[in-house]
């Protein structure tokens, strides 16, 4: 549920809120009672006009506390003083100051609330002290301090139970989207994984049926050796898709929740594996390897082995002159690695040899980018004088999963 859904909720719920009015006209006829009720005290009975309309005045005047709570406050404790001042002490005007001093409260923040409390309690004090109504220590004047006290701390303790209520709404909500946002991106960051795996794990073999293809197809007449050759790599490479395809629809049906490896995750040990599978398919692999290998921690060899094999496939799919050369460096911070190849000038005409693998996308280098950059290292792409370069550094040591 949407903040916005939850705040259209709390209005339409089956609790609905009771309409302000009705605590107006309730606060309305309690003050206009205490004029007509048959008090014993001759203090609480208004005698004239002027007394009648000091009692019935914040009966008219308490409906506009909501949006001007100080100022209603203020002029009931100035209805109170002027009361005070004619010798007479009625209840509607001590439930009429009540009544704002809970609103006023209820509204204002808890410092405001405080100095407001304070300073209504020092005036009431101070009018019935210079209108000698009572001395400090009449139980009326107690009584009208300790009714103005009770309606202050209930209004600010409802407006902190309000204030409580909506922290505790607003935290569920932003606890719930956190939640769905979470299982976005978890989701976003499975899909894209596998993705990368799967471009991984079948890009290479796509590419080397496809290319061999083309030559078994252009060699079936003249050379039919080459032609059966050709075949024969076609064959295992599609076992090794079927295999690789198999294994991910195995791992993508588990209900298993726990960590998961969605496909091999071979290393650099399996260099010479998959230099092995370009060769056979018509690619020559020069290796050069700088440094000590092993200190390479196994993250950072996973993704040395992906961007190996990014780099010799599209240097089989586009390059020229069917050769490559790869560059290891193992030094004392980080892991390089070079694959370069060359490429026809832009003005030579495409054959069918050159085109056979396709234009292809850009697919392999976004994933290659994703995993170097999960590892914490750089990856560069873009051509060079006479060729094309994919280069990679890696920190050594880094405990992140490609």
């Amino acid at each position: 549920m949407t903040r916005e859904a939850g705040r259209q909720s709390g209005r339409s719920g089956p609790h609905p809120r009771v309409p302000t009015w009705i605590g107006d006209v309730i606060a309305a006829v309690f003050v206009v009672a205490s004029a007509y009720l048959p008090f014993p005290q001759v203090d609480f009975r208004p005698d004239s006009v002027f007394t009648f309309t000091l009692v019935l005045a914040p009966a008219l005047i308490l409906p506009l506390r909501r949006r001007w709570p100080i100022a209603v406050l203020a002029a009931c404790v100035a209805l109170y003083a002027a009361a005070g001042f004619t010798g007479t002490l009625w209840p509607g005007l001590v439930l009429a100051m009540a009544i704002a001093m809970f609103g006023a409260t209820n509204r204002l923040r808890r410092r405001a609330a405080l100095i407001t409390t304070l300073v209504t309690i020092a005036a009431i004090i101070a009018i019935n002290v210079l209108a000698s109504l009572s001395s400090l220590l009449d139980l009326r004047a107690f009584a009208v301090v300790i009714t103005v006290a009770f309606a202050a701390a209930a209004g600010d303790g409802a407006r902190s139970g309000r204030e409580y209520i909506a922290a505790i709404t607003e935290r569920a909500e932003r606890a719930e989207e956190t939640r769905e946002s979470e299982a976005k991106r978890r989701v976003s960051e499975e899909r894209l994984r596998i993705a990368r795996d799967l471009h991984d794990a079948v890009a290479h073999q796509i590419a080397v049926i496809s290319l061999n293809a083309g030559v078994a197809s252009s060699a079936i007449p003249s050379r039919p050796e080459d032609a059966q050759d050709a075949v024969r790599t076609i064959r295992s490479a599609a076992r090794t898709v079927l295999s690789e395809i198999g294994a991910l629809l195995e791992v993508l049906r588990t209900d298993d929740d726990g960590p998961r490896d969605i496909s091999p995750q071979p290393g650099l040990e399996r260099l010479g594996d998959l230099v092995g599978q370009f060769e056979d398919a018509g690619l020559a692999v020069t290796i050069r390897i700088e440094g000590d290998l092993a200190q390479a921690e196994t993250p950072a060899q996973i993704v040395a082995y992906r961007v190996i094999q990014e780099g010799l496939t599209n240097a089989h799919k586009h390059g020229a002159e069917s050769r490559a050369h790869v560059l290891i460096r193992a030094g004392a911070d980080t892991l390089d690695i070079v694959v370069t190849n060359p490429t026809l000038p832009v003005d030579t005409p495409p054959t069918r040899e050159t085109s056979v693998g396709g234009t292809g996308s850009t697919l392999g280098l976004i994933g290659l980018r994703e995993r170097v950059a999960a590892a914490r290292g750089t990856v560069e792409t873009g051509p060079t004088p006479g060729g094309w370069r994919v280069a990679a550094t890696l920190p050594l040591g880094t405990d992140r999963r490609p």
